[in-house]
């Protein structure tokens, strides 16, 4: 049988060592190595997209990968991708590290130097953990699929640009077209998600964050169940206490979500903390907001940048949304999609100061008219998104109609014939 591994080594010396020495075990299949955690992440994703039988039995990860830490890596992907063995390649191998590796979902150590009959008996057993995980369940694709939902965070060029509107409308038009949903401020020190839907609230984000094994009874129990139907995990009222909240918690906390909901929407705000970079470096889909003027568009072009140098999202993986747009600006959204070498969304925000005032003030953004052209423009945006469920009826007759035109194409044709 055919085992299929993945080096993820940082290191270039490292990573050709252990090739070297993995095309020389019996039945191995080494594919290329990949260099950082952000990349591992993002391959496994494809492949489990194309097809979940296309993930490999064996993830080797060595212990300087980056940017996030070795042991933090291999539980990301045991919660994403339960049915791939993991084993952790370090120079530690000690009883302390052996046991936090096996806490994190490790599958086995292998010590550094590398040894071939150390590595051959490690690979050997995370590759039949694997394969045999697999045929109890069945199929392949009941395991490895992992939490179904999908996380969009919602991120600032700058203040005032209209990030928690945005994230506040994409979380509503997701929960109106029948979609479970929940809303995350996440923006710790100064997050207004529970002011702009009139929320008075206990517990907050915070409750969260020193508890190792989130049950859906604690994660319930956190959640605002708002009026709307959206579940709100909200920033805490007292802004020090955020410093509580790190990346390892945002990474758990966003993965009981995923599981609970089917849509989560991530406020990040517009200051860039551990917190808020680990969950643009987990989300499936990440938003940069910013408006058609020099200040912003700066802003947008040194956010992309910071992410881009803290490896947690390429600029090419970002999808910045235009708000405020006018076709009068100078600036319009294909500048700014060659200024800062992300895509622009399709769906461009118009200003609605006079629409949106009186709904910001009495904390009810909910109550946003349906004829209003910001709230259109939005909800426009989380279709082409993808977060909005589009009815089967709808589906049909657009089905219906493309069959007709097919078919209307295949009569003029005979006709010409």
């Amino acid at each position: 049988m055919t085992t299929r591994i993945l080096p993820a080594v940082g290191d270039p010396d490292a990573a050709r060592a252990l090739t070297t020495l993995l095309s020389q075990l019996p039945g191995a299949e080494p594919a290329l190595p990949v260099a950082d955690s952000g990349s591992l992440l993002d391959l496994l994703a494809r492949l489990a997209a194309e097809s979940l039988d296309e993930l490999p039995e064996v993830v080797l990860v060595h212990e300087r990968i980056g940017p996030v830490p070795a042991l933090e890596l291999i539980r990301e992907i045991g919660l994403r991708f339960p049915a791939v063995g993991v084993v952790l390649v370090t120079v530690d191998a000690g009883p302390g590290l052996y046991s936090a590796a096996m806490d994190s979902g490790a599958r086995g150590l292998i010590g550094l130097p590398l040894s071939y009959d150390e590595l051959a008996q490690r690979v050997q057993s995370a590759a039949g953990w694997s394969t045999g995980v697999r045929r109890h369940l069945g199929h392949a694709g009941e395991l490895v699929a992992g939490p179904g939902g999908r996380v969009v965070t919602v991120s600032g060029a700058k203040g005032g640009v209209g990030t928690t509107v945005t994230a506040v409308q994409l979380a509503l038009a997701a929960r109106a077209s029948g979609r479970t949903v929940a809303l995350v401020d996440l923006d710790l020190q100064s997050g207004d998600v529970a002011s702009y839907l009139d929320v008075q609230f206990r517990r907050s984000i915070v409750d969260l964050a020193a508890i190792q094994d989130i049950s859906p009874r604690v994660l319930q129990d956190a959640l605002f169940a708002h009026q709307t139907g959206l579940g709100l995990l909200l920033a805490p009222a007292e802004g020090e206490r955020g410093e509580d909240v790190g990346d390892r918690a945002v990474r758990q906390i966003l993965h009981a979500l995923r599981g609970r909901h089917e849509i989560v929407v991530v406020d990040c705000g517009t200051q860039m903390t551990g917190a808020n970079a680990a969950a643009v470096e987990t989300a499936d889909t990440t938003l940069l907001v910013t408006t058609p003027d020099v200040v912003a568009v700066r802003g947008a072009k040194r956010m992309v940048r910071l992410w881009d140098r803290l490896q947690i999202r390429k600029a090419e993986e970002t999808v910045v949304v235009v708000n405020r747009h006018t076709r009068a600006t100078e600036i319009q959204p294909p500048l700014i999609e060659r200024i800062t070498g992300t895509r622009v969304a399709r769906s461009t925000v118009p200003a609605g100061f006079k629409e949106l005032q009186p709904v910001i003030d009495a904390g009810r953004m909910q109550d946003l008219e349906a004829r209003s052209a910001v709230k259109q423009a939005l909800w426009a945006l989380a279709g082409e998104l993808g977060l909005v469920r589009v009815p089967e009826e709808a589906v049909a007759q657009k089905t219906g109609r493309l069959r007709g035109d097919r078919g209307s194409i295949g009569l003029r044709r005979g006709r010409s014939r």
